[in-house]
């Protein structure tokens, strides 16, 4: 999951972005509405996690502009105030959740992760394919029922790949949608992720080369 942390905070956007990569999600930082703006216009978000009181561009404008856009970016706006009438101006300006401050980092993650299902196709809380299993909520993957020690990373690419239900998802894809901005696309770290995690995976090998079309997940089955 991709997602945009937009708050003029610095240490607690510092904060809340170190906590969400431990979760295995994907972070950029912005600290003001125009780069909010800026980087919308030229990435996908599934989620975008909006304080209300940017400066240079307000979070309300920021707001209405991705609304109006009617792409698939969730937006959960964050504010000082947690009155009912802020509640409901957030909302009927069009963002998808509201979270007054302070609030709870567990919490905040519960959320995100309940946008960013809405944000992409209908996919099962606990995704399965052979005897491989991946609980996105407890953070818990296995394979024929033995727990798998995958870091954050190495999770969210299997996450991904078994979302996609045995379509071919390329490196670029995986980059775009599993790293943040901060990651150099013309590095191996996909190829090195990857074959990290066929290695933690074990045989008979489970993620599939497919060529000039990426990776996928084949017949997952263990030997018996």
């Amino acid at each position: 999951m991709r997602v945009l942390v937009a708050e003029d905070h610095v240490e607690l956007a510092a904060s809340v972005a170190r906590m969400l990569r431990r979760e295995g999600m994907a972070v950029d930082v912005v600290h003001d509405g125009a780069a909010a703006l800026e980087h919308t216009a030229l990435l996908e978000y599934d989620v975008v996690v909006l304080d209300r009181d940017l400066p240079v561009v307000h979070g309300d404008d920021v707001c209405r502009s991705l609304v109006r856009r009617a792409g698939r970016t969730r937006v959960l706006m964050l504010t000082a105030s947690g009155t009912v009438a802020d509640r409901v101006t957030g909302l009927s300006l069009g963002a998808d959740d509201y979270l007054p401050k302070p609030f709870a980092y567990a919490e905040l993650v519960a959320r995100i992760r309940a946008l960013g299902r809405r944000a992409q196709p209908a996919v099962p809380p606990v995704l399965e394919r052979g005897d491989l299993r991946l609980d996105p909520a407890q953070r818990i993957a296995t394979r024929a029922g033995m727990r798998l020690a995958l870091s954050p990373k190495e999770f969210a690419v299997l996450e991904y790949l078994l979302a996609a239900g045995g379509r071919a998802v390329s490196a670029e894809e995986l980059l775009e949608r599993v790293w943040d901005e901060m990651a150099d696309p013309f590095t191996t770290t996909v190829k090195a992720t990857m074959n990290r995690l066929r290695s933690k995976l074990g045989p008979p090998p489970v993620i599939e080369t497919v060529p000039q079309g990426g990776y996928r997940i084949g017949d997952a089955h263990a030997p018996s």
